[in-house]
């Protein structure tokens, strides 16, 4: 007599997952869209955003009781902790640097140096002459900056919770930090090797107190030699300098205690106060040539989600890149050298976090291994073997429980509460993020 079939497993339905992951775009273009009305119609931007803030914010909070995959967010929490910890020493190192580059030359050297002829902009401002008033307006609109692309990718990691990217979320947040981190440690190693004028020039004046003369490393090296074409020659011959440092009067030297170090690199003044963190928390992005890695936001949504909304994405880093050239906020070379640095460093790092599916190979790794034994089984038609060798490679791709569920609730309530509070304060705290 036959053996009656044994009936297939119903896989999920496709649609949740589907309906989860048009939510995500859905989510992150409204978010976008609410916060463009600040500009255009601020009455009803203020009424919008702390809704779509709240709904946000209790979807994450509904949903994570539910989340599977706690345990591999609190292996992976040791590692985010060091990425920030990294990314906030790159932050430092990068705002000592703007400062320096902005200071060594004094306010004089930035008011009469001319900048560097940008072709980029020169395309844009022909294109302005020719393209439809529309689309030139279109390309000048403040749609969206940095903080945004900053809380995409914090949507893009929240995201692990309703399955819409492969978890664990704090994976891919440790690898956005990481390579954050680089990018700014590669940032300061470019802007600080070569100084070049600031594509606006009134920008140090507005933004800085610091002294019209040129520091003193700056006279005995760089300034007697900087226009006179028979110093430059001479210079060079020699390769020694010969100048003669001027006698200024005395810097404003205040009490930094173990900090006092940085103030022949900060040069500061009595107007700024007394604090170096308050002075290299003013630097923000400084007025020289510099490069920001903004694709990063780009590539993560590239990588975890695709579809329509990280196309969309795209399309708003190049409208960002093209407006900076175009309100001289940056060369047209910081913006390409961002957007494949951005792409090389992303890819570079996948061993981080990816999307590969590991424990999809090592459940085929298991099947692989007890392939013959499945066989035999098989032909002996011994069901209770064949239960027992799809057994092992089912549990072959399920991670170990190693902590206990008070644990995993403690985690999840301070992982939710601490970055939520974090971004609140980052976005209240500094310059849109």
């Amino acid at each position: 007599m036959p053996r009656p079939k044994a009936e297939r497993p119903v896989p999920p339905p496709a649609s949740r997952r589907s309906l989860a992951a048009g939510g995500l775009g859905l989510a992150a273009a409204a978010y976008v869209g609410v916060d463009y009305l600040s500009r255009a119609s601020p009455s009803l931007h203020g009424r919008l955003q702390p809704a779509i803030w709240a709904a946000l914010a209790l979807a994450t909070a509904a949903r994570a009781p539910f989340y599977r995959r706690w345990d591999a967010e609190i292996r992976a929490a040791p590692w985010f902790l060091a990425a920030m910890l990294l990314m906030l020493a790159a932050l430092l190192c990068e705002a000592i640097s703007v400062r320096f580059v902005s200071s060594v030359l004094g306010l004089r050297w930035h008011r009469s140096t001319a900048p560097l002829p940008d072709t980029g902009q020169w395309l844009l401002l022909a294109l302005n002459e020719r393209l439809p008033q529309t689309v030139v307006y279109l390309l000048r609109a403040h749609i969206i900056s940095l903080h945004h692309y900053l809380m995409l990718f914090i949507m893009l990691g929240f995201s692990a919770f309703f399955d819409c990217i492969k978890g664990p979320g704090l994976g891919i947040g440790t690898r956005y930090m990481f390579v954050m981190a680089v990018g700014r440690f590669l940032r300061t190693i470019t802007f600080v090797s070569t100084i070049l004028p600031s594509a606006r020039p009134w920008c140090a004046a507005a933004r800085y107190k610091i002294p019209d003369h040129p520091h003193a490393w700056a006279q005995k090296y760089y300034v007697p030699y900087a226009s006179d074409p028979r110093a430059i020659r001479r210079v060079i011959l020699v390769d020694m300098p010969y100048a003669i440092v001027q006698n200024y009067t005395d810097y404003y030297r205040p009490d930094w205690a173990y900090m006092n170090f940085l103030i022949d690199i900060l040069r500061p003044s009595a107007g700024e106060g007394p604090s170096w963190y308050h002075l290299v928390n003013k630097a923000g992005g400084g007025c020289n040539d510099l490069m920001f890695v903004a694709v990063l936001t780009a590539m993560a949504w590239t990588e975890a989600y695709g579809g329509w909304i990280s196309v969309g994405i795209w399309f708003l880093v190049l409208h960002s890149a093209q407006r900076e050239i175009r309100e001289r906020y940056h060369y047209s070379a910081d913006c390409i050298v961002a957007i494949y640095i951005g792409i090389l460093l992303w890819r570079v790092t996948g061993f981080i976090w990816s999307t590969r599916d590991l424990d999809q190979a090592r459940r085929l790794a298991k099947l692989d291994e007890v392939q013959n034994r499945l066989f035999h089984a098989a032909k002996d038609s011994d069901i209770d073997e064949i239960r027992g060798l799809l057994n092992e490679v089912e549990m072959a791709g399920q991670s170990k429980r190693t902590f206990s569920q008070g644990v995993i609730l403690s985690f999840a309530a301070f992982m939710i509460t601490f970055t939520l509070l974090f971004v609140l304060l980052a976005f209240s705290l500094t310059s849109n993020g």
